[in-house]
């Protein structure tokens, strides 16, 4: 963990399942507030080969015996100080900046680069075609929302309109004209639940006709993803202090969204342009895979202005509002916004060159807290000093409110 020029203090993690091996010098990703940094091994075997495993598989990472083919081993005192370390410095990375950047080899360039050639040829397709998967009726909770539905949240929250104001001129997000000129697809990961009271926030998959290799793709690196988010969810649990299944207990049946955005830079790809308007995210974490195009912008919690760079084979995390929620305010959730930048021009002459898509297609999922479940400052957050700005709301109620507000649930007047 370091802070960079930015002040953005940030960690890699290697995250990986028990039956993988790895190597003592794996090479680290180098990118957005990262460096060449060592990810203790976590030796759950006792055996010579170094292994690492997840929050999630290291039941011995509170210290206690368990049982292993028959054998019960127990993590050594240094395993586990290195393990508790590494958690504080992921739930230290959530609360002071928002983001995480990290490593999971479940994870990898080919599914990244595999989901996104999927959905290219998917909004490649005319726009009356996509309209087949739209489904206002369930909020846009599924299928595709056309580009010019989604209102940024910057052009209708006041409060966060005396925000941007208050801000530095060099860290104030672009101005949007309107709704966002982006598409975006929605599709569930995950089993849903089988009785709940927010059936539009909870509906089937859309999947749409002609990509026989659509629902595996799709399934595939949402689950991934989704794994991925589970394990930073117990380490930062365990870092804040909380019971290793604060977070995924709640997270249990949630409607975890895959939601790519397509934004068509053979219309939109001038500089300036703003795809998606500053906004927070809704839902708990966010995961992002690497874009093809540059153009995401994040806001540190310090307020800093700062351009996205991930890595080859990483992702970028950022915290939602719901991760807001539960902690009370101590954990806020992560400003950001897509725009045209020259970085973005840049990489559209190389695909005019190459022959490439002009579609940018982003590796978005929204894992989200089980609609049914409460949202509420858990534990020793309840006595955070802004803990009374986070009342206990139902997670559905909650989302349908912040879908109303951006015009995902009824129309907004501009």
């Amino acid at each position: 963990m370091f802070a960079d020029s930015t002040g953005m203090t940030s960690v890699i993690l290697d995250l990986i399942a028990t039956e993988t091996e790895t190597s003592k010098n794996m090479t680290k990703c180098d990118g957005i507030g990262m460096t060449q940094t060592s990810v203790p091994e976590i030796d759950t075997s006792g055996e010579s080969n170094r292994k690492c495993g997840t929050v999630a598989d290291n039941d011995a990472a509170v210290g206690e015996d368990r049982s292993e083919g028959g054998k019960v081993t127990r993590m050594s005192k240094h395993a586990e100080e290195a393990l508790r370390a590494l958690c504080a410095t992921v739930s230290a990375s959530l609360r002071d900046t928002g983001a995480l950047l990290v490593k999971d080899p479940r994870c990898t360039a080919a599914d990244n680069d595999r989901f996104l050639d999927v959905v290219e040829r998917y909004f490649a397709r005319s726009d009356d075609s996509k309209r087949l998967q739209e489904r206002p009726h369930l909020h846009y909770q599924v299928g595709v929302t056309p580009e010019g539905v989604e209102v940024p949240r910057s052009l209708v929250d006041k409060e966060m309109q005396d925000t941007i104001k208050s801000m530095p001129e060099e860290f104030q997000p672009a101005t949007p004209k309107g709704p966002d000129p982006k598409w975006r697809y929605m599709w569930r990961v995950g089993p849903r639940p089988s009785n709940t009271r927010f059936k539009e926030l909870n509906a089937e998959p859309v999947i749409p006709d002609g990509l026989p290799e659509w629902k595996e793709t799709m399934d595939s690196w949402g689950s991934k993803m989704i794994s991925a988010i589970e394990v930073v969810a117990e380490m930062a649990a365990i870092g804040f202090g909380l019971s290793k299944d604060a977070f995924t207990s709640l997270m249990k049946e949630g409607p975890h969204l895959l939601a790519p955005t397509g934004s068509n830079l053979m219309r939109h790809g001038f500089e300036g342009t703003v795809f998606a308007g500053f906004h927070y995210d809704l839902n708990f974490l966010t995961i992002h895979g690497r874009s093809r195009f540059p153009g995401l912008n994040i806001w540190l919690s310090n307020g800093k202005k700062m351009e996205v760079k991930v890595p080859v084979g990483c992702l970028l995390i950022q915290s939602g509002k719901q991760l807001e929620w539960l902690t009370g305010g101590e954990c806020l959730a992560g400003m950001h916004e897509v725009v045209v930048t020259k970085r973005t021009l840049e990489a559209i002459e190389l695909a005019k060159e190459q022959n490439r898509s002009l579609w940018r297609i982003s590796s978005t999922l929204f894992s989200h807290i089980a609609s049914d479940a409460t949202l509420k400052p858990l534990g020793h957050f309840a006595e955070a000093p802004n803990a009374h700005s986070y009342p206990p709301i139902c997670a559905g109620e909650y989302v349908e409110q912040e879908l109303s507000a951006i015009n995902l649930k009824g129309k907004v007047a501009l």
